[in-house]
């Protein structure tokens, strides 16, 4: 059998080794916030299965100790995320208590959740504060982009970036970033990052006259919803198979889970989203934000999983 065939299968854990190389944590300086899992949508490629059926979300309670958390340790970045966060009731509750406390603040958006009064008031809310704007999109066409959100997103998800350029968002040498977030809508790897930004800055601009800074290019993880797509659609072998291919160990020093805390809308530690999904603890036990008196110490081991070849394939999920 030849070694590529021999490789098929081999466990994270095994393939970093081989490598020389060891999961371990690097300084805390991130922290991400999973408030919940509701969702106006229902992607195929969420590894969490958010959507509109599904009810966690953060308390005002928990929020408190997030930012607690915030002020005892001083993240350079703190990073919003869920669902869709504008979904939740106290998010401007959170925000508020979170901007102070750190140099970025970051809010993961669908952009569909910014339509109506709400998400209005939640844009002028992120424009006072300077708040980060990361969108997904698919996609920098409406076909493909429908094909994983759903009909009819495209149109709200262009109206709601076109808003955002008119409040300053995204536009050359703003202050007020907007970054978009690109997963392929299929069992296949995404493009170079820097060829997909040129096109879908061109292709937006040219179309709707949409601006934005940055565009991030990432693996979908075999996880939740997408895992379901690919074992339906008899592709789980064969994407497995291009992630532990595409192995890179020059990413392994990039990991966002190595400098990075991951807590979820009930208060409960990880050292990533994706691990969230998967329910591995933080430290191997259930911890909580309110309880943490000490981040992680640097050289803490990181526990291996086979999602992780989702963020190590090409450039890395960083």
């Amino acid at each position: 059998m030849d070694e590529s065939k021999q490789r098929r299968g081999e466990p994270f854990g095994e393939r970093l080794a081989r490598h020389g190389l060891a999961l371990t944590r690097e300084r805390t300086t991130a922290l991400q916030v999973n408030v919940g899992l509701a969702c106006d949508l229902s992607c195929g490629h969420c590894h969490l299965e958010a959507g509109p059926a599904r009810g966690e979300m953060m308390s005002r309670a928990v929020m408190a100790e997030v930012i607690g958390c915030a002020r005892r340790f001083r993240f350079d970045s703190i990073d919003l995320t869920g669902g869709a966060p504008e979904l939740v009731p106290d998010l401007p509750y959170l925000v508020r208590g979170l901007a102070p406390e750190t140099r970025r603040l970051i809010v993961r958006t669908n952009l569909v959740s910014l339509e109506g009064e709400r998400g209005e008031e939640l844009l002028q809310l992120y424009r006072e504060l300077k708040v980060v704007l990361v969108a997904s999109l698919p996609a920098g066409n409406q076909a493909q982009t429908e094909a994983q959100r759903g009909a009819g997103v495209w149109q709200k998800s262009i109206r709601a970036l076109q808003r955002l350029n008119e409040l300053g968002y995204g536009l050359p040498g703003s202050p007020l970033e907007l970054d978009l977030v690109s997963n392929p809508s299929g069992a296949f790897l995404p493009a170079p990052q820097l060829q997909a930004q040129e096109k879908f800055q061109r292709d937006l601009a040219r179309k709707h006259g949409v601006s934005f800074h940055n565009l991030y290019t990432f693996a979908n993880v075999p996880l939740g919803r997408f895992r379901r797509f690919l074992e339906r659609s008899g592709n789980l072998d064969d994407y497995l198979e291009k992630l532990t291919a595409g192995f890179n160990p020059c990413a392994v020093a990039g990991l966002m889970c190595r400098s990075q805390l991951s807590v979820d809308w009930c208060g409960r530690l990880y050292d990533c989203d994706f691990h969230l999904a998967q329910g591995l603890f933080l430290g191997g036990a259930a911890r909580f934000i309110a309880d943490l008196d000490e981040l992680p110490a640097p050289g803490t081991p990181i526990a291996a999983a086979d999602h992780c070849y989702a963020c190590t394939v090409g450039s890395g999920f960083t």
